[in-house]
């Protein structure tokens, strides 16, 4: 959508309850902060540090003061918090309109969580994976009200394009599956290629949530200002001339969560912005592959369900 503009094309939210994990800085905090101004009903957001949230909250006040915001604190990576904060949520919560898993981590070194999954993995789809298993009673409770557009955006990015053979290596999911070459580039773009295919399970699943997965672009957040020289490279490089500002990121989130429904493909993959992708490769065209990540999936969140 060439000069999306979210002042005028993010339509009215009236009414609309919105969840955003990893809000507290970058594309997330910048779309916090937007979307309250479009009158939803109420924002939460979601981080590991309370005090990281402070500024998400004091933006969101002052764009839109009579907008209710939430701080939910979470360890994506971490199975326990995540079935916490999914409980109190529940509890909270009558319905739920826009789930939109955005927190991540990207290219860091090999390491596992403290539930033993690659780090990965663990944090930019199991975690999720469970907030949205957890939620989707809630999530379909609100798809049944009259009048209701109820989504699912799984945030993932271009990087999905490079894995490990077989795209997603189920055998060695619970070790630092050392990789000896771009090993923490391949670790990041295999759970880039999880939420993607996960998504599109989702949508073929729950039919009445529109589920779809879109990348912000590549954006000169924290994610990437981190990094260290070589790795930088390796990002900037090849994006000479297209790297977005963190606040341009927004707009691919946005669009999802605003655009009309009948303009999503249920389970798409979205470029910037809301440009539906037809790149694939060899595993993202795997037939077997959605099948099995969802029951990989399913069986090892079983515990915490």
């Amino acid at each position: 959508m060439p000069g999306f503009e979210p002042k005028k094309d993010v339509p009215d939210l009236t009414g609309k309850v919105i969840l955003v994990t990893g809000g507290t800085a970058g594309v997330g905090a910048g779309t916090v902060i937007e979307l309250v101004r479009h009158n939803p009903a109420h924002v939460l957001f979601t981080g590991r540090k309370v005090t990281s949230a402070e500024a998400t909250i004091a933006s969101a006040r002052k764009a839109a003061p009579d907008v209710p915001i939430t701080f939910i604190e979470v360890d994506l990576a971490n199975l326990a918090s995540v079935k916490a904060a999914a409980d109190k949520l529940i509890a909270q919560l009558s319905r739920l309109d826009v789930l939109v898993c955005n927190a991540g981590i990207m290219a860091v070194p090999a390491g596992v969580s403290p539930d033993g999954y690659e780090i990965h993995i663990a944090t930019n789809h199991l975690g999720h994976a469970l907030l949205v298993h957890k939620l989707l009673p809630l999530l379909q409770t609100t798809s049944e009200l009259e009048g209701s557009d109820v989504r699912i955006v799984m945030v993932t990015s271009a990087a999905w394009a490079g894995t490990p053979p077989g795209g997603i290596q189920f055998d060695r999911l619970k070790s630092q599956q050392d990789l000896k070459i771009l090993g923490r580039w391949l670790r990041y773009g295999q759970s880039k290629l999880a939420n993607m295919i996960f998504a599109r399970e989702l949508a073929a699943r729950y039919p009445k949530i529109v589920s779809l997965s879109l990348t912000p672009g590549v954006v000169s957040t924290g994610l990437v200002t981190n990094l260290g020289l070589v790795d930088k490279a390796l990002v900037y490089l090849p994006n000479i001339g297209k790297m977005k500002t963190p606040e341009n990121g927004t707009h691919n989130l946005l669009w999802a969560i605003g655009s009309p429904r009948d303009k999503i493909k249920p389970g798409g993959y979205y470029e910037p912005v809301g440009d539906l992708s037809n790149r694939s490769t060899k595993a993202s065209k795997d037939p077997q592959l959605g099948g099995k990540l969802w029951e990989w999936t399913a069986a090892e969140l079983e515990p915490w369900l």
